[in-house]
């Protein structure tokens, strides 16, 4: 069993790289480039050292190979390094999110997941998530705020 902890401070880098990388993978290609051009790897690095405290990391201290962020009821960001795809890592952060909701008492989790991002949809489905419908994710840009229609996503952890 993969262990999934707290993410520490010592590792917001190889996190931001990780976060970054699958970025680009999943969304580059379908998100606006006013969007993309925001996403750097140092804005990444600064997003995590914000909510490290929500963030919990998969594999070894300085070399993990995914992490999420529970942000309240929301599964804020949900990331797996391409090379660890397809070995039980997704799965054991999606078991460890529905446990830290379970002991924070909340009753629905929900998620955001870019139009067109299929492969990410197919997971949360395979993992319990049923697509709510359509919603209006606010996004921080360069340019100002940008309003992104997602699909929502639920769950009863």
């Amino acid at each position: 069993m993969l262990d999934v902890r707290q993410a520490e401070l010592s590792e917001v880098e190889a996190l931001a790289r990780l976060w970054y990388d699958g970025w680009q993978d999943a969304h580059a290609a379908i998100l606006p480039a006013a969007v993309a051009r925001t996403r750097t790897l140092q804005s990444f690095a600064d997003r995590l050292r914000v909510a490290l405290d929500d963030t919990r990391s998969a594999g070894p201290v300085g070399a993990p190979v995914g992490f999420y962020i529970l942000k309240g009821d929301e599964l804020y960001q949900f990331f797996v390094a391409a090379a660890a795809r397809g070995r039980g890592v997704a799965q054991a952060l999606m078991a460890d999110a529905d446990a830290q909701a379970r002991r924070a008492g909340i009753g629905k989790l929900w998620l955001t997941c870019a139009i067109g991002n299929d492969r990410a949809a197919r997971f949360y489905e395979k993992c319990g998530w049923y697509r709510a419908g359509l919603m209006i994710s606010r996004l921080d840009t360069l340019d100002g705020p940008f309003d992104l229609e997602v699909w929502r996503y639920e769950k009863i952890p």
